[in-house]
């Protein structure tokens, strides 16, 4: 007889309530994919377009109208209408251009492409190239009714309509902006930049706040307040501590400066903020003191909940504090460390305003996320800046992966 044993294939109740389950979180689970994919998914489609800064509006033709209005009737007039292409390189096609004229005005000049229909005047305008722009001129002569009536021209807008492609809706994609960032001899030298920004920024906000939490996890009066003091940099604002650098190290007027040339260190002022290699070594020191407060509670958070028996007992084997830190602070510790490094470095390496508020991209701190800037905004590429954009994207992505592959200590990542 064989022993009896639990199911393994699941029933048709278990089977219901999946489903029932599924579909209460399908709504949920649909908005968040639109919310995290849909802004991912423009870049992606951005990047493969030779989409510029002007190219975000449609292409559409445009019309302007005026009017010589004649003083009294029997006097001649005109009706005047610029033309233009929106785009100056897109063309437009069948362009037509219709409008309705008051009653009591009688066209007596009319252009070839234009016919009159009882008030309603229409023009075939044909093809129009990138950057087309025309006049259209019709003679009218008003009678008196004109007067009467007090209408004008411009009672009625006049319409105008065409074809055109737009370039953010075609099904046309290219390959040339990642061909022109990956062929610039500066591309390279801004992805070693980044890098470097990016490991001694975090690695210097671990280490300063690993010391500043081992420093405020011992007992002492005025604890409390020194821990708010620590957070000074995290919660102050960006443009405020950012203005402060700049004018600090000022060679001109800063501080700094005349500090180190009354204390003879230096003869003459230094630009802290515009010199090559200086300028990196500041950025990065800053990203170091304005991000080390977060590391500091998260691991200040993590010291605090061990158990002190373990250093009791280490106190009792003659354990010196290097020993008990290295023994057993640091692999208790190694699980926060590592989700820090991770939240640090992708932040790190999205990094924008604090590199841009201090040196503008100059003096060799140009980063990935200045260049998409830049690419975007100063060059009115908004083509290559998503390039740059999804390269980042990729970049982080595989740090990803290697971390969580190699490198997390983290129990649940």
């Amino acid at each position: 007889m064989t022993p009896p044993s639990p199911p393994h294939m699941r029933g048709a109740l278990a089977r219901r309530e999946a489903r029932l389950a599924w579909g209460m979180l399908l709504p949920t689970v649909s908005i968040v994919a639109l919310v995290v994919l849909l802004p991912l998914l423009a870049v992606f489609w951005i990047s493969v377009k030779p989409v510029g800064l002007a190219d975000l509006r449609p292409t559409q033709p445009v019309v302007r109208e005026s009017f010589r209005a004649p003083e009294a009737a029997g006097d001649a007039g005109r009706l005047d209408y610029r033309l233009r292409n929106s785009s100056q390189d897109q063309p437009i096609h069948d362009v037509r251009l219709t409008d309705t004229l008051p009653d009591g005005l009688t066209v007596t000049d009319l252009p070839d492409m234009c016919r009159l229909d009882g008030r309603v005047l229409s023009c075939d305008l044909g093809d129009w190239d990138g950057g087309h722009r025309d006049r259209l001129r019709v003679g009218v002569v008003a009678e008196a009714r004109f007067f009467t009536n007090d209408s004008a021209p411009g009672d009625s807008p006049p319409r105008i309509t065409g074809r055109a492609e737009n370039i953010l809706t075609n099904t046309s994609f290219t390959f040339q902006n990642f061909t022109a960032i990956f062929s610039a001899a500066e591309f390279w030298q801004v992805l070693w930049v980044t890098i470097v920004y990016t490991v001694f920024g975090t690695l210097g906000a671990l280490v300063a706040g690993l010391f500043a939490a081992l420093l405020l996890n011992e007992s002492f009066r005025g604890k409390g307040v020194l821990r708010g003091l620590f957070l000074f940099p995290y919660v102050a604002p960006v443009i405020a501590v950012a203005f402060t650098w700049v004018t600090l190290f000022d060679p001109f007027s800063g501080s700094a400066n005349a500090l180190l040339i009354q204390m003879g260190v230096i003869a003459e002022p230094i630009n802290f903020f515009g010199q090559r290699p200086l300028a990196l070594i500041m950025v990065i020191v800053f990203e170091v003191w304005r991000y080390f407060p977060l590391s500091f509670l998260f691991i200040l958070a993590r010291m605090q909940s061990i158990d002190t028996d373990m250093y009791e007992a280490a106190d009792m084997d003659g354990a010196s504090p290097f020993q008990k830190f290295w023994y057993l602070s640091l692999p208790m510790l190694l699980g926060i460390l590592s989700v820090l490094f991770l939240l640090r470095f992708i932040w790190t390496f999205n990094k924008f305003d604090d590199i841009f508020l201090l040196t503008g991209g100059n003096a060799g701190t140009r980063t990935l996320t200045v260049n998409v800037y830049e690419q975007a905004f100063a060059v009115s590429n908004i083509g290559a800046g998503a390039a740059v954009a999804v390269v980042i994207f990729a970049c982080l992505l595989l740090f990803s992966v290697f971390f969580f592959r190699f490198v997390s200590r983290e129990e649940g990542l």
